[in-house]
């Protein structure tokens, strides 16, 4: 009886009657991939959840009084120019408007030049980068005193002067212009080049970067 049993087993795996067939097979590789692509989309939603959070804190921590939906809205589009630019994360995004919003995160707040809203970007310099964003620039506060505008606008000036000069020259030009960053790395960043104001400008923004890398 055991030899008989042992006859039939061989019988069956000659036959092949234990091997997947093409069509299991091709099921089992189309789950695997399907489950692989949940995971990446799990893992990914866990990122911008993670990034949300983070930046609805920063902002709470500098101005708690903003309504709850502009906070949520103001997050996304933060994290949505991280993904645009690969030069930009939340972080460093954060820091510059921060910084430049004299730490109220105020989309109304303007400077002594001129500058308007979270990046304080002057009128001239939004309606240059307004034609790249297709933005209809006919009312220059209305647009720069919209916070998502103002994130879209700076976001795109600040990668582009990063893609130019590198971190630093790239923060000293956003705030002191370009002739002057570049002046001030072809002299390997010698003191007495950049504006005062400049000179400040690119540490602050350094340090709070590095505060907010390091915060949840």
């Amino acid at each position: 009886m055991k030899s008989l049993t042992l006859v039939l087993i061989a019988g069956i795996f000659s036959t092949g009657l234990l091997v997947e067939p093409p069509n299991r097979q091709a099921s089992l590789v189309r789950l695997e991939r399907s489950l692989r692509q949940t995971a990446s989309l799990v893992k990914a939603d866990n990122v911008r959840r993670q990034a949300r959070r983070k930046v609805l804190h920063i902002i709470s921590r500098f101005n708690p009084n903003m309504d709850a939906g502009l906070k949520q809205r103001i997050a996304d589009e933060i994290f949505e120019m991280s993904l645009k630019y690969a030069n930009l994360d939340v972080d460093l995004l954060c820091a510059t408007i921060t910084h430049e919003s004299g730490r109220t995160w105020d989309p109304r707040v303007v400077s002594k030049a001129g500058a308007l809203g979270l990046m304080q970007i002057m009128p001239a310099t939004g309606r240059w980068l307004a034609r790249y964003e297709g933005m209809d620039f006919s009312d220059p506060e209305a647009v720069l005193f919209d916070p998502i505008c103002n994130i879209r606008l700076g976001a795109r000036y600040l990668s582009a002067l990063i893609e130019t000069y590198d971190l630093e020259g790239g923060l000293a030009a956003y705030n002191g212009g370009g002739r002057r960053a570049a002046m001030w790395l072809a002299h390997n960043k010698a003191d007495g080049i950049l504006w005062q104001e400049t000179r400040d400008y690119v540490p602050h923004v350094l340090k709070l970067y590095d505060e907010f890398k390091g915060t949840m």
